[in-house]
């Protein structure tokens, strides 16, 4: 009996030092793979030969499943020249408590709480790490996996950033109000008006990384007459950070978070105020492209709205794990009415011009901010 728990061990021990010696060359490997991306880095594919870039797209789902990166590429085709790339940084739970057999792969499928799933930025980039040189140009790898409401979170970041060099080219998409998200998720509430927040906002900016941030602009089933304390609290976060380049995902909206009766005259308003000329809106997710084209007036309120300000607007899928290019691309055919009311300048920024001006700046920022910091 003795012999044999000794042999156990051994064997444990040995295993265990086998799993270190692995991980080591897996890390040594990933970044030799990045420091060489670092150096020399391809150049980003012209617009020109692609329809548009894609400001929002997540590799995979609420259970760390997805698209291929290689299979991707083919579904992107010659329609989509760059895409900002990310993961889901929460993790949804299977509580056999709660669901029994039934395995749950989205957040709307189970009461069961969500977790911050810190493993999927490594996941990212390791798909990103896996395409030829030339390939890599076509994608803008984003930091998803942090916790908003942990004064770590910052550090998180910081920590990618220097464990993959030349990879990562922002932050996000990543939550702080979302309709039945928020309350979900184990641990602290996000809020806008945490210092953690703050910490991260400031990184961003010292580092050059593009924010991609979703905050619904109400509660869901709200009152008439409510105070919007998400859009006050938003705005005033924004303006706590003018050096940090952000964009609002989905304008906002949500399932059941809709257009406020006033969100036009309201969205105008924060365009024309010099104080949040940093901040840009995507478009992106199929809810949103619902309510912008639900009649011509809407159509027609949104295409003066963009045609006003072109440089502050970016065309975005939110498709998470598509199988084929039809429905990758169906975010972008909805559209169609939106595009054609476009001016010509107004739908080439919308589309692909915004997109290049954000991420080519950020790509150069972030790799000087790397090498600086490379010791």
């Amino acid at each position: 009996m003795c012999l044999h728990r000794s042999y156990r061990d051994g064997a444990s021990s040995s295993g265990a030092q086998a799993a270190r010696v692995r991980v080591r060359l897996a890390m040594s490997f990933l970044l030799a793979a990045g420091l060489a991306s670092l150096g020399s880095s391809a150049q980003a594919p012209s617009g020109s030969q692609y329809e548009m870039h894609d400001s929002h797209f997540h590799l995979t789902n609420y259970v760390q499943e997805g698209t291929d990166i290689h299979e991707f590429l083919k579904i992107m085709g010659t329609v989509v020249g760059r895409v900002a790339l990310f993961g889901i940084p929460l993790q949804q739970t299977w509580s056999w408590r709660n669901s029994g057999e039934f395995a749950p792969t989205y957040y709307l499928q189970s009461d069961s709480p969500l977790y911050y799933y810190s493993f999927t930025d490594a996941y990212i980039a390791m798909a990103y790490l896996s395409l030829p040189q030339a390939e890599r140009a076509r994608f803008d790898p984003m930091i998803t996996g942090f916790n908003p409401a942990d004064m770590y979170g910052a550090d998180h970041i910081r920590r990618v950033l220097k464990l993959f060099p030349g990879v990562f080219s922002g932050i996000g998409e990543f939550t702080i109000h979302k309709e039945f998200v928020s309350s979900k998720i184990a641990g602290d509430v996000p809020s806008l008006t945490d210092p953690a927040l703050d910490r991260i906002l400031d990184l961003a900016a010292e580092v050059g990384l593009v924010v991609l941030i979703h905050n619904d602009i109400d509660t869901p089933y709200s009152k008439p007459g409510q105070e919007l304390y998400e859009l006050k609290q938003m705005g005033d976060l924004f303006r706590r950070h003018p050096k940090a380049r952000i964009i609002w995902a989905h304008c906002g909206v949500g399932r059941v978070v809709r257009p406020i009766a006033e969100q036009a005259a309201l969205i105008e308003r924060a365009l024309s105020d010099p104080t949040l000329a940093h901040v840009s809106i995507d478009i992106s997710w199929s809810e949103t492209a619902k309510y912008i084209v639900a009649t011509p007036a809407t159509i027609e309120r949104v295409a003066q709205l963009i045609n006003r300000y072109p440089d502050r607007f970016l065309f975005g899928t939110d498709e998470v794990a598509p199988r084929d290019q039809k429905s990758y691309l169906s975010v972008y055919e909805t559209y169609a009415p939106l595009f054609a009311k476009l001016t010509p300048e107004a739908s080439e920024k919308l589309r692909k011009g915004n997109y290049e001006r954000l991420f080519d700046e950020a790509r150069r920022r972030v790799r000087s901010w790397e090498k600086d910091n490379s010791k």
